[in-house]
């Protein structure tokens, strides 16, 4: 059995299948559905995000991050979205 979710919705949208052929053709239908009630109840069916986060790491990290911040003439904020954006979107 194959379990499928779509990332970034609103809510869930999950479906199973027994195998990949079924499982594209499930989401496509699971997707549809959800699209579908987002648009009657009014609701946007894409997750937002504020832009904000909390991490912790362990000290010796966190120092080496802002050294590496700084040595890049950078705010820890600015050094860390240049990195995330560049390992997530690659």
């Amino acid at each position: 059995m194959f379990r499928g979710e779509f990332l970034g919705l609103n809510g869930g949208a999950d479906f199973y299948a027994k195998d990949v052929k079924g499982l594209l053709r499930e989401g496509k239908i699971s997707l549809r559905l959800f699209l579908d009630a987002c648009a009657e109840d009014g609701v946007e069916p894409r997750k937002s995000f504020s832009g904000k986060f909390s991490l912790r790491v362990d000290p010796p990290i966190h120092e080496a991050v802002a050294i590496a911040a700084a040595a890049h003439g950078k705010s820890l904020s600015q050094w860390a979205e240049d990195v995330l954006s560049k390992a997530a979107l690659a």
